[in-house]
């Protein structure tokens, strides 16, 4: 099979198929897209290469759905809806059953937001995808890294740290090892994170600024905080344990939550005039929102273990050493 029936196979959907909202599609040498009026384009663009991002065990539908899922995070944390996106696919040889089970990932996580593939290439080599993504939001209602102010609320969502939790049973650093459900649960969240589209769109108004949980919670946090001039305090006592992390010596629930990073949830900031919103929000979704800290006016990042309320009076309040460092690609995982 050569490079173009590859695609006309796997990746050209006919009509009726499928998302078709593009002016040109895929197919040409150039997509061409036209945003609603009113609207602005949001742009992302993330690559995973095998070994670096994803183990070699993981099934290719999976690896589909996550491809795709890591571009549409982005767009969760500007608050934009997904549009369309391209993919570009390395591939060490041409796979047609591995081909078949990728694009289905791909294509069910697709359809589900309504995000059309519009283009992109493949070529001959280690496995390796880049996939960029177009959402569309209304003219100034980006979430952005910038907007965090002193006095707002921290919040994140879902469960961060199962990922990290699933790396580690794969490193086999972990005693006791994980029992057979929490191993399944723990490497569904690594292998087939769920983007919080959804919650972004519902945050624009309310948060004042947005980042996703992709190299550890810390470390993403820093990003706002660098970009908004802003420090923080979190409240250790106040992070969203799962079930399945709270087996775990305290160590390791803080090592996977605040540095273990593959989560894809949402990390904002939010007036607490916002409180009620936000509540009210997560509970139309489903989904848990967790109140963890306060944005402060003195820069840096202070920890501590106490009461979240009332602020910051607590007595017993005590402040704890920031031992964590996220992933970097060129200095490798924490």
């Amino acid at each position: 099979m050569g490079e173009f029936d590859l695609i006309d196979t796997f990746f050209r959907r006919p009509p009726g198929v499928g998302p078709h909202r593009s002016v040109v599609g895929n197919g040409d040498d150039c997509a061409v897209i036209q945003a609603a009026e009113g609207m602005q384009l949001a742009i992302s663009t993330d690559t995973m290469v095998e070994g670096r991002h994803f183990l070699s065990t993981v099934s290719p539908a999976r690896l589909g759905h996550k491809a795709l899922a890591v571009n549409l995070s982005d767009l969760a944390a500007c608050g934009a809806e997904p549009l369309a996106f391209t993919l570009a696919l390395t591939l060490p040889r041409v796979d047609e059953a591995w081909l078949t089970g990728f694009a289905k990932g791909l294509f069910d996580l697709a359809d589900e937001h309504n995000c059309e593939l519009i283009g992109g290439d493949t070529t001959a080599g280690p496995l390796a995808i880049g996939i960029t993504v177009m959402g569309e939001v209304p003219a100034g209602q980006a979430l952005l890294r910038s907007g965090a102010r002193a006095d707002d609320d921290i919040w994140v969502s879902g469960f961060p740290g199962l990922a990290r939790l699933a790396l580690e049973a794969f490193r086999g650093t972990l005693h006791p090892t994980l029992r057979a459900e929490a191993f399944e649960v723990t490497r569904l969240a690594m292998e087939r994170p769920d983007p919080r589209v959804a919650l972004g769109v519902g945050l624009r108004g309310v948060a004042s600024a947005a980042i996703d949980v992709s190299d550890g919670l810390l470390g993403d946090l820093g990003h706002v905080l660098r970009r908004s001039h802003v420090g923080a305090s979190l409240c250790l006592d106040a992070l969203p344990v799962s079930p399945w992390l709270a087996e775990r010596t305290e160590e390791v629930q803080l090592d996977c939550i605040l540095a273990g990073g593959d989560d894809y949830e949402l990390v904002f900031t939010a007036p607490p005039a916002q409180r009620a919103r936000v509540l009210a929000l997560g509970a139309s979704l489903g989904l848990v929102l967790s109140r963890i800290g306060r944005i402060e006016a003195e820069p840096g990042l202070r920890l501590w273990h106490g009461e979240l309320d009332p602020w910051p009076e607590d007595p017993a309040r005590q402040a704890v050493p920031n031992r964590w460092t996220s992933f970097d690609h060129f200095r490798g995982a924490p």
